[in-house]
């Protein structure tokens, strides 16, 4: 079964067995990942963060 994604301009085909298959194998610490990256918010939250410390203006943990 394929589906097309609605949100691309190029309507991309998705394999949904094989997607569901490549899931199934992700262990716990890779599900908890690919959650936070499709979280829109928590991503957000990590490209702010990637370019604050990429600008070193974070906040050393030893200041915490």
């Amino acid at each position: 079964m394929t589906i097309i994604s609605e949100q691309q301009t190029d309507f991309n085909l998705i394999n949904l067995n094989r997607l569901a298959h490549i899931i199934k194998s992700l262990d716990e610490k890779e599900i908890e990942t690919l959650e936070i990256l499709l979280d829109n918010d928590s991503f957000e939250i990590i490209q702010q963060s990637s370019k604050e410390y990429s600008q070193q203006k974070g906040i050393p943990i030893d200041q915490w």
